[in-house]
């Protein structure tokens, strides 16, 4: 079919909430996104990035040779070598000499048949995961209580819920669409209680009915003190007034095992300690125990503060342990709900993806699984004991003992703990393989072998959301240039190093039966994912397949939406395990690295901005790194809001902008995750990440590092707006945003910048006329360079932080100056019309400032709803509704009430 008048219903990229997405590509080849009405994650929903989506999709940038030690190549001659190279590795050195580092990224069929290679075939189990980074302390709690990676509910326990605790999550920016299908909830039926657990007080806690901000990775004192609570109350009124008893006996003693020592190590937090060890104050915690033994239907949401931490298998199991003792799992609007944070991060836990794990759910020290695997793919070999984790990977590259790695959809320069390390270790590695979509990233630099993989709208495949639902992920335009599918290539690496019959699948859906079979094949109920019914789906029906949760066994086509309301864990004996869990201290602060670092998401951007940064509107809402600090440490610190500051760890340091705000907590700094080399100068925040891991998880402790704090004495600051990339920014500290037109550009320097306007010149490829302005006494420079109408650069420069409309002297990039009025006005930073300056933008897919909101409300608008009438922010996705509370509630206290 041609790509025009094409409507095509696919699934978001971006989160693991998995919405529903409908792609049309019109007859004039314009892309457009807009939410799914029938997707039952969404109903029509998407946030500001899954709205944006139409933004990222294009040629610029794309990986589209395949490359071979930096010469481009054909499709044969490039897999050719990395067989070749693969298969002389092993041949010399053993299968545990390469390994595969692998992506939520991917679709579940390339996941599949890399995982069914590297185990199956090769014979080693060194292939993992950036879902390592997020969800594996999630998994091995999981495991650990159910017997199972299982998440027992679905999205609509939310809505169904009387008490919604929401525990390290920013379900506001991270999970938008879950977040106001919440916030919905919560309006139909007021009173459904919200409380957030998080040291922050991030956009999410302005639903929350209770706020508690305790100190980083103190959950498990939290939870111990509830359990406790729940078998004793300490003179709680829970079991008045009709209420039901917090612990239900019947229901441990029916299903589960563990309870009495779990209780045990629970009975050492009583409310002293739980205070002293989280920081919060005795009525706070009274409140919340109250609240939880009091009610019956709670569901516990938890995400990336629990799970990434030294103890977050752990925190995992305390929480589980509180809804195992009330029996509050698998019914409807309770039970406990890890969050996932990649679209197919759950798809790969299905395949095995994990280093730990095989596919299909089975356990790689298990014999009888690995003997059922074998048996299935009818392979020479199964690996036997558990591959290098992440973290473990790429030391054990740096070290020598890896020899050949492929990296697939993930840039792990960027997102690895360590990352310095990381680059080091692949500049050390004979072979480094990267299949990408872009052509440039911080990962690829050390790559040898460079392969071209398909984008988002060219992939035909199988995601997995939280809530355990199966979509199809669409092919909505064709390959570009000699781009290929994941799968393909992997397979064709396979072929050529003596796989072929193992691997000649005629398509996705041919992998997709396959993954099915094989979760059935020998099963019989023993393991939770069984979706066995679609073993035998053809091309057709998996181009029609609808979204579907797990389990769906062969015959058995009825919805199984929840487990374990009646028991039936996955242990041999059927019953949970409550697991006794008891505190441990994180890094401890001292002199040299007094603060303690927390990084995170921000609303509208993703993961190391490949696509996201793509988006004029996505970068305008946040469009620097930023360190958001107390406004007591701002003070002692002698920083100052806008300031640069330097974060220093014993690994790395970054220079960011200064965010001085009481959302966060004393002694903490938060940094965001998302700026790379390809963004900034020195922002990459994972480089200041310890590689200190979770004992049962491998995961990463990405919210809990001591780090140094100190302003950075900038002597020269600069903000410029240029049609076109820059090729080289000397600057000690820059950012770059697209924009409309263009690009934003923020630097600064520790010394007066050199000759200014040959460097505007310089980013404006040295043509067109120029008008400047220099002011001697206060060193301040402004300048802009014209081609006939149209503004090819404009540059501001200061001793201090530059004084100009940001948003208006981007929008000068898509305007007419072809008078000298208008060119002057350019040259001094102003618009010279009385039209205010709309201010730092809150609303994305309508470009509405908070002058703009600020206004509205001067003018009699006093709800989110008026607001929304008046101006149109919060009126799409709704992300930007929280950032309005704010803003509404600072100017009119009692109206916002």
């Amino acid at each position: 079919m041609n790509d025009a008048r094409k409507e095509v219903k696919t699934t978001c990229p971006y989160c693991g909430v998995g919405c529903g997405v409908i792609a049309t590509v019109g007859e004039d080849g314009a892309f457009s996104v807009r939410g799914d009405p029938d997707h039952p994650a969404n109903f029509g929903r998407l946030c500001s990035k899954g709205s944006a989506l139409a933004e990222t999709i294009g040629p610029e940038g794309r990986l589209l040779e395949p490359e071979v030690m930096g010469e481009r190549t054909d499709w044969d001659t490039a897999l050719s070598f990395v067989a070749d190279r693969f298969s002389e590795t092993i041949a010399e050195h053993g299968p545990d000499s390469v390994a595969f580092y692998v992506s939520g990224q991917l679709l579940t069929e390339d996941y599949y048949v890399a995982n069914k290679l590297m185990k199956g075939f090769i014979g080693s189990a060194n292939i993992d995961t950036n879902s390592r980074l997020c969800m594996a302390s999630s998994v091995a709690g999981h495991r650990r209580a159910f017997g199972s990676d299982t998440v027992p509910g679905t999205y609509e326990d939310l809505e169904l819920a009387d008490l919604v605790v929401i525990v390290g999550s920013n379900m506001a920016w991270c999970h938008p669409v879950l977040y106001q299908r919440l916030a919905a909830a919560k309006q139909a039926r007021p009173g459904t209680r919200v409380v957030l657990v998080d040291p922050r007080r991030t956009m999410t806690a302005d639903i929350a009915d209770l706020h508690l901000p305790l100190k980083p990775d103190s959950d498990i004192a939290l939870f111990n003190g509830l359990l406790r609570f729940l078998a004793a109350p300490e003179g709680s009124k829970s079991d008045t007034a009709g209420r039901p008893a917090p612990v239900d006996a019947d229901y441990v003693a029916s299903h589960t095992e563990g309870f009495d020592e779990a209780l045990e190590a629970a009975l050492a937090y009583d409310m002293a300690r739980v205070s002293r060890e989280t920081g919060l104050d005795e009525a706070q915690l009274a409140e919340f125990y109250e609240l939880f033994a009091g009610t019956e239907k709670v569901v516990t949401l938890y995400s990336q503060g629990v799970n990434q931490s030294v103890v977050g298998t752990d925190k995992v199991n305390a929480i589980l342990n509180c809804h195992l003792a009330t029996g509050r799992i698998g019914k409807a609007g309770s039970g406990p709900f890890s969050l996932t944070g990649q679209p197919n991060a759950m798809g790969g836990r299905e395949v095995g993806g994990l280093a730990n794990m095989l596919a299909a759910h089975m356990a790689i020290e298990n014999p009888q699984h690995r003997q059922i695997v074998q048996e299935f793919w009818g392979s020479p070999t199964v690996a036997t004991t558990p591959g290098k984790k992440a973290v473990d990977l790429f030391t054990a590259i740096e070290a020598g003992d890896i020899k050949a790695v492929w990296v697939m959809a993930t840039n792990p320069v960027d997102s690895m703990p360590d990352a310095d390390g990381v680059a080091r270790a692949l500049a050390a590695c004979p072979l480094v393989v990267v299949s990408d979509v872009v052509a440039e990233n911080d990962t690829l630099p050390f790559a040898h072998v460079r392969l071209p993989a398909a984008a988002w709208a060219e992939k035909d495949g199988t995601v997995t959301n939280s809530e355990r639902r199966i979509s199809r992920q669409r092919k909505v335009l064709s390959l570009p240039g000699k781009a290929r599918h994941d799968w393909w290539i992997v397979c064709e690496v396979a072929r050529r190093m003596g796989f072929a019959d193992a691997f000649a699948y005629a398509g996705p859906h041919e992998i997709f039966a396959e993954h099915a079979a094989i979760s059935s094949y020998r099963n019989d109920g023993s393991r939770a994912f069984d979706i066995g019914a679609h073993a035998a789906v053809d091309r057709s029906a998996y181009d029609g397949l609808a979204p579907f949760q797990w389990p769906q066994p062969v015959g058995k086509l009825e919805k199984t939406t929840r487990f374990f309301a009646r028991g039936g864990f996955f242990h041999p004996d059927g019953r949970a395990r409550l697991v006794p869990v008891t505190s441990r201290s994180g890094p401890e602060a001292c002199r040299d690295f007094p603060f303690t670092l927390n990084t995170g998401r921000v609303r509208d951007h993703w993961h190391t901005m490949t696509r996201t940064g793509l988006s004029p509107r996505l970068s305008s809402h946040l469009g620097e790194p930023f360190a958001e600090l107390h406004p007591a440490d701002a003070l002692d610190l002698g920083v100052a809001d806008a300031d640069l500051v330097e974060i220093a760890s014993p690994y790395g340091s970054v220079i960011v902008r200064a965010l001085v705000t009481g959302r966060q907590q004393q002694g903490s700094v938060f940094v965001p995750m998302h700026w790379t080399g390809q963004f900034a100068a020195r922002a990459r925040v994972d480089t200041l990440v310890p590689p200190r891991t979770d004992p049962h998880s491998g995961q990463p402790a990405s919210k809990n590092i001591a780090v140094h704090v100190s302003r950075f004495a900038a002597q020269a600051y600069g903000f410029a707006v240029l049609s076109r990339k820059p090729a080289a920014i000397d600057a000690d500290y820059w950012a770059l945003a697209r924009c409309k037109g263009g690009y934003r550009l923020e630097f600064a320097s520790a010394h007066p910048f050199d000759d200014r306007e040959a460097l505007l010149r310089r980013w404006c490829g040295g043509t067109g006329e120029i008008a400047a302005y220099r002011d001697a006494a206060t060193d301040g420079f402004r300048a802009a360079v014209f081609e006939g109408g149209r503004l090819l650069g404009a540059l501001f420069t200061a001793r201090e932080p530059v004084a100009v409309s940001r948003a208006w002297a981007a929008s000068q990039l898509i305007a007419d100056h072809g008078n000298g009025a208008r060119r002057a006005l350019v040259v001094a930073g102003r618009s010279g019309s009385r039209k205010p300056d709309p201010g730092a933008l809150v609303c994305s897919c309508f470009g509405v400032g908070a002058n703009d909101i600020l206004g509205a409300i001067a003018g009699g608008c006093h709800s989110i709803e008026a607001i929304g009438q008046q101006v149109k922010a919060g009126t799409n996705c709704g992300s930007c509704r929280s950032e309005i509370k704010v803003l509404l509630d600072r100017s009119l206290p009692v109206a916002a009430e």
